[in-house]
């Protein structure tokens, strides 16, 4: 039975980081979309960032959200929640999250504040900006060499090649996790890499009970070992309720 899926990345990233693993949904036959969020790639910025305006955001885009599930990366693991708040509508099917940080320091806060106020640094040629963009997204090329989960990454500006982030967007305000999952209604599920400097399983579970780790994977698990995080998602939605 085909499935139709939203696959969110993280701050930094664009929605190919997923290609990985939509490549394999969608030989399958399930429908796939592969959003950037604001002020990411190719989507509009924000003049202040926030995840339920990211949320907001994909709301008025043409991506459904019933009989969907929602997989979000890093900060896309709290969009998703976002988005499946019982309050704002519409609510997809399920919700799964891997490798979404939980705690955030007050001297990261500052720097994001710091980043944020800073112009967006150019990069005389698209390979440059393209390196650049691999460290930025955690993608460097001893995780993966497919040039596919950098697309839309970099941008030519009048000021040359540029990552296609808003550097606005490193001030951005993250809900608490727990405040999200106050208003979630839907089925949810959590995974990290066990080697994820960002975040640990045990620190997962003290909010998702099922959270699983991934031994040997990293922050970008989906893009290390796509099989492995797709036979993740399928057992997940083996137990959602089947679709009419």
């Amino acid at each position: 039975m085909a499935r139709r899926w939203c696959l969110l990345h993280g701050l930094g990233a664009t929605g190919a980081v997923w290609h990985p693993v939509a490549q394999r949904l969608q030989a399958r036959g399930d429908d796939v979309f592969l959003p950037d969020l604001a002020g990411h790639g190719r989507a509009a910025p924000l003049e202040h960032y926030t995840v339920a305006g990211l949320a907001d955001a994909l709301r008025a885009s043409a991506i459904p959200m019933m009989d969907t599930v929602l997989v979000g990366h890093s900060l896309g693991g709290y969009v998703a929640l976002a988005l499946a708040d019982a309050r704002g509508g519409a609510a997809p099917l399920g919700v799964l999250m891997l490798g979404t940080k939980l705690a955030f320091s007050d001297e990261e806060r500052a720097r994001g504040r710091d980043l944020a106020g800073r112009p967006a640094r150019a990069f005389a040629t698209h390979a440059e900006a393209l390196e650049r963009y691999r460290k930025v997204a955690g993608l460097d090329r001893s995780i993966s060499s497919d040039v596919a989960v950098l697309d839309r990454g970099v941008l030519l500006s009048d000021a040359g090649w540029q990552l296609s982030m808003d550097p606005g967007v490193n001030a951005i305000v993250v809900t608490p996790m727990a405040e999200l999952l106050e208003h979630v209604r839907c089925p949810v599920a959590a995974a990290c890499g066990a080697e994820d400097p960002m975040v640990t399983v045990e620190a997962l579970r003290a909010l998702v009970p099922t959270a699983q780790g991934f031994p040997a994977l990293g922050h970008n698990a989906q893009v290390e070992d796509p099989d492995r995080i797709l036979a993740w998602m399928d057992q997940f939605v083996a137990g959602l309720t089947p679709l009419s």
